[in-house]
């Protein structure tokens, strides 16, 4: 069910002058008895440069742990140097993974609803940031060989995943309070396009200056690791868990300072939880009610496991496949933040001139078309039956034509992520109740993680049974196709 629309003025993005804020903090009456604040101050023309800014910073902040741990450094050590093999590191990572994100299912939208009601969100963003720093800390500890290392980079990444994924719920749940419902789409594209710019960035100097091939001992600037970092085990790779943490800890500082958040009420946290839970329980009686916000919620639990899965194996498949060392998925994640970036910018845009299910359904399909010639793609073969020849040693960086082909349709794949996401959150606020906005982007993370396991889990026992990386990835294909046909059935409705 839709509210009215708050506050219709001028329009305030990144780039937006200072603008006066209405005061709109109250009560509202909920269904089933209670009341809540509103999510936050209306904005007539924004919230002003300086907060809009610093919201956008946490995005900045956060990236680097899912460029570096997640998809191009860590996961790809993990498979190669941890795990006895790549297939069981492929395994092992997914079933991670699977179990992060179905804690996250079964809390976020409990944590939503509880948060609703003790009115600030700063102190849980606070209270996730703290696991996150530790959990990503912990990596560095996962030395090749190690008798515990398999474990520890497991619990680290599990841990730190819980940490960052929640405080991205509640640091979502802000965005109405920053910018009139109109202009919310660029909003949200600037903010993947700012972090994936601060994940180029984490990357250019994680691979330029600590990640050193193990038999060269070079950084791909040709340098010696800088800090003494020790690239026979690995040092340089490990050390991107520790430095997300510290580059987390250094930018996530503005949106405490400078971002205005709803003011903290003065009830305990039994009283919240227990009004809290009976709110999510209307809630999802209300989220079930209303069709279109059912389907966009079961459309995107099955297109963001497949993500979900896609950003967990991508380097890890082009390390198995493609023989590629920490140096060449690296460049091949630079690549790819490139053109998520400008992906992001242009599908911002084109979130409030076309709206955001047109920018979605174009998202799948690019995504299912490039996925599909990924899988397509080994060492001497392209497109499941043009063979070639396999890479030269020596040859330089991606001389082989299934590397040139893997990079274009990975370049392309990366366009689409950003926008898929950043539309999709803007989908929501368009059609949640305002008063109730933490709560459903506590579903809205339920249902981004509530089967995030499926796909993780059904790469890793597919990838096991059929001892074929290849034949794993091909499940992702399924989920993007399902999200699409159930996405074409919801009502695109903008504030």
């Amino acid at each position: 069910m839709r509210e009215p629309q708050r506050g219709e003025g001028d329009a305030s993005s990144p780039d937006a002058g200072e603008g006066p804020i209405r005061a709109g903090v109250g009560l509202e009456p909920l269904a089933g008895g209670g009341a809540a604040l509103h999510p936050g101050p209306v904005p007539d023309e924004g919230a002003g440069r300086r907060a809009i800014w610093s919201w956008l910073f946490f995005d900045w902040a956060a990236q680097p742990f899912f460029t570096l741990v997640t998809t191009f450094v860590f996961a790809p050590y993990f498979a190669s140097a941890v795990a006895s093999t790549p297939a069981q590191g492929q395994a092992l990572w997914g079933y991670a993974t699977a179990a992060a994100g179905l804690a996250i299912a079964v809390l976020a939208p409990v944590l939503g609803a509880i948060a609703d009601r003790t009115g600030a969100r700063k102190p849980w963003i606070l209270a996730f940031s703290l696991p996150f720093l530790a959990g990503a800390w912990m990596l560095d500890a996962a030395v090749p060989g190690g008798e515990y290392s398999l474990w520890i980079a497991l619990c680290g990444f599990a841990m730190a995943t819980l940490g960052v994924e929640f405080a991205t719920v509640f640091t979502n749940a802000m965005m109405p309070d920053l910018v009139p419902r109109r202009k919310l789409g660029r909003l949200s594209g600037s903010g993947w396009a700012v972090g994936y710019l601060g994940g180029l960035l984490s990357l250019v100097l994680v691979l330029g200056l600590m990640a050193a091939n193990p038999e060269t001992g070079r950084t791909l600037l040709g340098l010696e690791p800088v800090f003494g970092l020790d690239a026979a085990t690995r040092a340089g790779d490990r050390a991107s868990g520790p430095f997300s943490a510290i580059w987390y800890l250094v930018f996530v500082l503005p949106l405490f300072l400078f971002v205005p958040d709803v003011p903290r009420r003065a009830v305990s946290f039994a009283h919240a939880a227990r009004d809290g839970l009976r709110d999510l329980a209307n809630t999802l009686r209300e989220a079930r009610a209303s069709r279109g916000v059912a389907v966009f919620l079961i459309a995107n639990m099955i297109y963001k496991d497949g993500l979900v899965a896609l950003f967990a194996f991508g380097g890890i498949y082009a390390a198995g496949v493609l023989g590629w060392s920490s140096l060449e998925i690296g460049t091949f994640g630079i690549l790819l933040t490139i053109t998520g970036t400008l992906g992001a910018f242009i599908g911002g845009r084109l979130d409030d001139r076309l709206g955001p299910k047109r920018v979605i359904a174009g998202a799948l399909v690019v995504l299912i078309i490039c996925g599909l010639g990924l899988v397509s793609v080994d060492r001497d073969t392209v497109f499941f039956v043009i063979e070639t020849d396999p890479a030269t040693p020596g040859a330089g960086l991606f001389s082989s034509l299934p590397e040139k082909v893997f990079l274009v349709l990975g370049g392309v794949l990366g366009a689409a992520a950003g926008p898929l996401q950043a539309a999709s959150r803007t989908l929501l606020v368009h059609v949640a109740p305002p008063a109730a906005l933490t709560r459903y982007f506590g579903l809205f993370a339920l249902s981004g993680k509530v089967t995030s396991f499926m796909a993780p889990a059904l790469v890793g026992v597919v990838t096991a049974v059929t001892a074929s990386q290849a034949a794993g990835m091909a499940v992702i294909l399924v989920f993007f196709a399902v999200g699409l046909v159930l996405l074409l059935q919801v009502s695109d409705a903008r504030g």
